[in-house]
C-alpha cells in the first residue's frame, strides 16, 4: 500500500473520529470505513486490488481506530 494511501486512511479516521460509528460490529465498521474512502476517490478493484490491500489493512488494524476514536468521542 502507499505511503499517500495510509496517508488517506489516517486522514480520514482523524477527521472523522468524534463520529465513527462505534457501535458496529468489526466487518460493519470496516465496510463503512471503506465506503467513505471511496466516497472520496475511487479504488482499484479486483483481485489484489488497492481495495483488497487497504480492507486487510483496516481489518488488522480495527482495535487500533476504535481505541484512536474513542479518545474523541464526546462524555
Amino acid at each position: 500500500m502507499s505511503p499517500t494511501m495510509l496517508r488517506r486512511v489516517w486522514s480520514l479516521i482523524d477527521g472523522i473520529r468524534s463520529t465513527v460509528p462505534l457501535a458496529l460490529d468489526d466487518r460493519s465498521l470496516e465496510q463503512w470505513l471503506l465506503r467513505q474512502l471511496r466516497s472520496e476517490q475511487p479504488l482499484g478493484e479486483g483481485s489484489g486490488s488497492e481495495a483488497d490491500l487497504l480492507s486487510d489493512y483496516i481489518h488488522s488494524r480495527l482495535p487500533m481506530i476504535r481505541e484512536f476514536a474513542q479518545e474523541r468521542q464526546p462524555a
